[in-house]
């Protein structure tokens, strides 16, 4: 069965189902509570490179940070340091009395009202803080391109913090959210987030290579990254971060490799703890993986910049809940993951599923643009029904 799974990698990577949706490289590993069942990698690491493309690849995650970032925040919630409903505008200024955007007038500009309730790290946690991200929503990519900032300048000056695009906790929308928790774990700690991150969730975890910054030895080991254009040729391209930032987001910007992610995704389906290290404990798990937004649903993702994102929902016709920075889907996918499973995905079309009733994980990563290709999740769909399959458990 293994190298059935290794034909679905191959058959993305060369096209032999379809040309124009193929990708120049992919890492895929799936895992249980006791250990890592496949891994396995296609293509190469640079498209024109020669290099084949490794298992030990480093890979940018994106917003696969989010759970890593989600879960230093629920360490601090036991502790009894921050509650989920305290209000984190005591915390961190920039979240104290938002305004919410709500059009604009008759003359082209802003129409601005103060926000309605606080926000409370549940809703950063959870995509209901009101804060939202400028590529799926078109009157914040206004008020960006108005006020002329950068997303990482948000964390800097007050006049810099953009309004929220509806009252903390009435709605869904993918955003910053989490970013912002990030700021509050560090006001919290009084510590950098990378600091923080690297000191209660990796080391512990054996995450040796995730982190936000890259050592020279783990840069020798960085997948290349690359961009589908409008004619659906795939080429490389150039991407470097800042390795001083002003601003670590608890949002994006970790790299990783699939083994260190599946120690992360192993913690979760052990209760939180992994190897004698204990994460967090069962009862904080199970409550990551619980609905907390009620009767409010996940929404479509409908692109403002095509260029990095493709519209995007998940399961489309099936309702989708978020836990404490996990989409959770209510039914069972047949052949599949199982009704509550956690998962998300990072910006370059990497992607992962946590699923407890099955005991059972997975992920995959490639490293291109635009977000949601559908070659890509044609590729996620075949590779976790090859997963179950060869587990036993579709």
């Amino acid at each position: 069965m293994s190298m059935k799974i290794d034909d679905v990698l191959a058959e993305v990577v060369n096209g032999s189902l379809d040309a124009a949706a193929s990708v120049p490289g992919v890492v895929a590993i799936a895992a249980d509570s006791s250990g890592v069942i496949y891994e396995g990698a296609a293509g190469e690491r640079r498209l024109g490179s020669g290099e084949a493309m490794r298992t030990d690849q480093v890979l940018w995650i994106h917003s696969m940070t989010k759970p890593v970032t989600g879960a230093a925040c629920m360490q601090l919630v036991e502790q009894g340091k921050i509650g989920l409903d305290d209000d984190c505008g005591a915390l961190v200024p920039a979240l104290n009395m938002p305004d919410v955007l709500e059009g604009f007038d008759g003359q082209g500009k802003l129409v601005l009202r103060p926000a309605k309730g606080v926000i409370t790290l549940r809703n950063l946690l959870t995509h209901t803080s009101g804060y939202v991200y400028d590529m799926w929503n078109a009157d914040q990519r206004a008020w960006i391109k108005a006020h002329g900032v950068k997303r990482e300048d948000i964390f800097g000056a007050l006049a810099d913090r953009p309004p929220l695009a509806f009252d903390p906790g009435t709605r869904w929308q993918y955003g910053v959210g989490i970013d912002w928790a990030g700021k509050v774990l560090e006001a919290v700690t009084g510590e950098r987030l990378n600091d923080y991150v690297q000191a209660n969730i990796c080391k512990p975890l054996g995450m040796a290579s995730t982190g936000y910054l890259l050592t020279d030895a783990l840069r020798a080991r960085l997948a290349g990254v690359h961009q589908r254009g409008d004619d659906g040729a795939v080429n490389a391209v150039d991407f470097d971060p800042p390795q001083n930032p002003a601003h670590f987001n608890g949002g994006g910007g970790m790299y990783s490799t699939a083994p260190d992610y599946a120690r992360f995704m192993r913690m979760m389906l052990n209760g939180g703890s992994l190897d004698g290290a204990q994460i967090l404990k069962p009862e904080t798990i199970a409550l990551m993986g619980q609905n907390h937004i009620g009767d409010v649903l996940v929404e479509k993702l409908n692109s403002c910049m095509p260029h990095l994102t493709y519209d995007a929902e998940f399961y489309p016709g099936m309702a989708k809940k978020w836990g404490l920075t996990f989409m959770i889907n209510q039914d069972d996918v047949p052949g599949a993951r199982r009704a509550g499973s956690l998962a998300w995905a990072g910006l370059r079309n990497s992607y992962f599923w946590i699923d407890p009733k099955s005991d059972l994980s997975g992920a995959i990563f490639t490293q291109q643009f635009p977000f949601a290709d559908p070659g890509v999740l044609a590729l996620l769909d075949r590779f976790e029904r090859a997963v179950y399959a060869h587990a036993g458990k579709n």
